[in-house]
């Protein structure tokens, strides 16, 4: 058993909750101890949600294993439907509760409810929170719009001349990243194309619609972890096709334009035509140049990630040096897109792993979750967020989708803006000798001396903005005492040459440069050692 802090995924019981809480008109009851309350905070909290998810937890502490908890179980469902009078109810176990064996399905059904009760029967030490979003929304379609299914052998019917081609949106859920914004941009790119939706399921929807997902002509799906075995259900029973193309980039929304225009039997020329994007221009603008072969490593969902691998390398000329995901159930897709790009794919759930594979490869930008973020931060990388799981300031007030159009608009500027762009460079490198652009130099109002005594000292820090390092001089970091920690040796030439480089790359080339050094038997670092080192890493 490994013990870890960070986990990229909760246990299946939180992925039933997203589906639930993304729902309007469904109850979850939860045999779950006391303390497993702790989900509440991810939806309030990181969610920023305005009500409590709708789950009632049984709570059973420690003295209630010696009564009957399946008792205890049973009220708490009773008093459940009494308050909230939902369409429809899911029950099952947290990890712990699933341990007493109380079969909560059981239990609920014999309570003689006059709505659907659908029991959730989660592995909880074998899957994880995707698979139990997922799981539970087949769950969910197959209990509620089964009732509705063609007899077997019965061909579906045309679409009567005329009338628009309707779909459903399958995938957001509660706590997924820009769902809400994703599903408002491709509905209304399916408007432009005249597609109506029929249902978005499971975030926004009531029992009553997933009961009527059979009405429409074919499914989109935009998060195939969540939606892929429901959508393929569907097919199966309803014969309904769904598509396959994320459309997350320009290239990507392109293509899926084409083949939803395919399914619905319309032209999509006219909306691909009047398509906005400033993605295309942007990346081919002034700074394209210093965008070009920026190395980067890529960790996330399988969609997010494979979609993002796609954006970095086509569409921005970025370099992919790694890819990886954390969805095992999607581990063939990842390899796959990972050879393509010429590296090995890292699947895997421990964030240590990471670390380790982002220090290894020295990536200029990092794309990943929070998580990445916090490692990119301790390495001191930049790094934009592009996949569950995240934090509150991942669901941002204003509309930010990841999908469509306007959604490659909002990836350029995520992504870029971490970067050091190619004229805000130049005018660093051009003014580097000016004393207030050196990373040594004090605040203009204080002189240009180094303080020497305490006063001073406490004046500088006095001066500067809260949360502020006070400067180093650069010279007084000793070229020997470098060379003493790496196992090479600064010259002092190659050490004022390396005071040319700008400040804010000069620490990872000094770095690089004492790596190189060490890697070759190089003793003494000389200027042509950090010009050959500069070379090697430029490759």
């Amino acid at each position: 058993m490994q013990l870890t802090v960070w986990t990229y995924e909760g246990p299946p019981h939180v992925g039933a909750m997203r589906v639930a809480t993304g729902m309007e008109g469904l109850h979850y009851v939860l045999h779950a101890p006391q303390g497993d309350t702790y989900a509440d905070l991810l939806f309030t909290m990181i969610e920023r949600r305005a009500k409590r998810p709708p789950v009632t937890y049984t709570t059973f502490a420690a003295r209630d294993l010696g009564k009957d908890t399946a008792e205890l179980f049973m009220t708490a469902a009773r008093e459940a439907y009494a308050r909230f009078q939902p369409q429809a109810m899911i029950v099952g176990a947290s990890c712990t509760g699933s341990l007493i064996q109380d079969d909560p399905g059981g239990l609920a059904k014999s309570l003689g409810f006059p709505i659907p009760v659908i029991p959730i029967d989660l592995p909880a030490y074998q899957r994880k929170e995707n698979w139990g979003a997922s799981e539970t929304f087949y769950q969910l379609v197959r209990a509620l719009a089964g009732p509705r299914a063609p007899a077997p052998g019965t061909k579906r019917a045309e679409r009567a001349p005329g009338t628009r081609a309707k779909c459903n949106l399958l995938g957001p859920t509660a706590l997924g990243f820009r769902h809400r914004d994703d599903v408002a941009e491709i509905t209304k790119l399916l408007g432009q194309l005249g597609i109506d939706v029929n249902v978005a399921a499971p975030m926004g929807a009531t029992p009553a619609d997933i009961a009527r997902l059979g009405d429409a002509d074919f499914n989109v799906v935009l998060y195939p972890e969540i939606a892929g075995q429901a959508a393929s259900w569907l097919h199966r029973i309803f014969h309904q096709p769904f598509t396959k193309t994320i459309p997350i980039g320009v290239s990507a929304t392109r293509e899926f334009i084409r083949e939803v225009a395919g399914l619905a039997g319309v032209d999509p020329e006219p909306v691909l035509a009047a398509a906005s994007t400033r993605l295309p221009w942007y990346s081919h603008s002034v700074d394209s140049t210093y965008l070009t072969n920026k190395r980067v490593f890529i960790f996330g969902d399988a969609t997010h990630a494979i979609a993002a691998a796609r954006i970095a390398s086509e569409e921005l000329g970025f370099k992919v040096v790694g890819l990886g995901t954390y969805s095992r159930e999607f581990g063939r897709d990842l390899r796959e897109a990972a050879a393509k790009y010429g590296v090995e794919a890292l699947i895997t759930d421990d964030y240590l792993e990471v670390e380790a594979k982002v220090a290894e490869l020295h990536p200029e930008l990092v794309l990943g979750t929070q998580m990445e973020r916090h490692i990119a931060k301790r390495l001191g990388v930049p790094c934009a967020v592009i996949s569950a799981p995240v934090h509150v300031q991942d669901f941002p007030a204003r509309y930010a989708p990841q999908m469509g159009f306007e959604g490659a608009n909002v990836i350029f500027d995520t992504w870029v803006h971490p970067l050091m762009m190619g004229l805000e460079e130049h005018l660093l490198t051009m003014f580097k000798d000016d004393f207030e652009f050196k990373d040594g130099a004090l605040p203009s109002h204080l002189g240009t001396h180094a303080p020497q005594s305490a006063p001073e000292m406490a004046e500088v820090a006095i001066a500067l903005p809260q949360g502020a390092a006070a400067p180093r001089d650069a010279a007084s970091v000793s070229p020997a005492a470098n060379g003493a920690a790496t196992g090479a040796v600064w010259a002092p030439e190659a050490e004022k040459e390396l005071q040319k480089i700008p400040f804010f790359v000069r620490g990872k080339a000094r770095r690089n440069t004492e790596r190189f050094a060490n890697e070759n038997g190089v003793a003494t670092i000389t200027v042509e050692t950090l010009y050959d080192a500069k070379a090697h890493f430029a490759r």
